[in-house]
């Protein structure tokens, strides 16, 4: 099961993600499940920095393709502008796996946490 988790800190910002684990909806190499997961996150990442202009030293992160972890962590000291861009990306990133629940419950959980 691919678990997801979102932090959100006390205004409702998305500060960090994690996302962990395999769907088990077929073998590897043919799960859409996994595949569609993996696309959302992965792209959000890249998305953070070449879409929304977030230096890559303002993103922690780490990716274990083996173990199916994806951990994604913005800096608290971006500006209000740029937290605005970075939120709009986030949001779509929580639009797609909330799409992807609807249709593949028995495959990936979604939490939140604060941060």
């Amino acid at each position: 099961m691919i678990k997801v988790t979102i932090f959100k800190d006390k205004k409702g910002y998305i500060g960090r993600y994690n996302i962990s684990g395999h769907a088990g909806y077929d073998i590897k190499g043919k799960d859409i499940v996994c595949a569609a997961v993996s696309v959302l996150a992965q792209t959000t990442l890249v998305s953070l920095v070449e879409v929304c202009g977030v230096p890559e030293k303002e993103i922690d992160y780490t990716i274990d393709e083996e173990n199916g972890i994806i951990d994604v962590t913005i800096s608290k000291v971006i500006d209000d502008n740029l937290r605005m861009k970075t939120e709009i990306v986030l949001k779509t990133l929580e639009v797609g796996i909330k799409s992807i629940l609807e249709n593949y419950p028995e495959y990936v959980t979604l939490k939140y946490r604060e941060v």
